[in-house]
This record gives C-alpha cells, structure tokens and sequence, in this order.
C-alpha cells in the first residue's frame, strides 16, 4: 500500500552506489592506514591516537587530506603529527619457471 506519506521507491535513475573494492583498486587507488597523533582538548600535554583506513590515491592522499581539513574544522584536539602506511592489494601474479618436473606411475 503506498499513500502520500509513503516513501516512493527509489528509481533507477536515483540510486548511485559506490564504487567496489576492485573497482578503486583498479583506477590506482591503494589502502592506506593514517595514525592521527592529537593533544587531548582537556588534557593538553596528553597524546591521543586514532588510526583510520581508507583508499586512496598515491602520493598526493586527497581522501586523508580531506579528512586533515575535516578534522581541523571540527574537532577540538589539535592534529599533533599524522603517519601514513599503504601497500598495493591488487598485484600482478608472480611466474615462475619450474627446475625439475618429476613424473610418477
């Protein structure tokens, strides 16, 4: 039963999903791990750390520099120093070449 203060199903046309995994992956985006060192609002002299995931593009990290300017626009602990990891996931398959094939009867 659909009414006026139903909810209309979405449409085609309306829904956008995000992109998959593979799909960043394979437009060069990689997983990269930031730990985000931060002084306490309360406790100033106090490190706090936060580590966060996401992908991104390398070496630029528009995604985590994105998130530097959220954080520094809305949370009330300075950004002490920010450390960032990342490693391909997606990579071409190693070959090799065997030395010695055994054949057993």
């Amino acid at each position: 039963m659909t009414g006026p203060n139903q909810p209309k199903a979405p449409t085609s046309n309306s829904i956008q999903s995000a992109p998959s995994e593979l799909e960043l992956q394979l437009k060069g985006y990689r997983l990269a791990t930031a730990e985000f060192l931060y002084h306490m609002p309360d406790h100033p002299t106090i490190l706090q750390s936060f580590i966060w995931q996401t992908y991104d593009l390398l070496p630029e990290y528009p995604e985590i520099h994105k998130f530097i300017d959220f954080w520094e626009e809305n949370i009330d602990g300075p950004l002490h120093s920010v450390h960032v990891a990342s490693c391909d996931l997606l990579t071409p398959g190693d070959a090799r070449f065997a030395d010695v094939i055994y054949q057993i009867h």
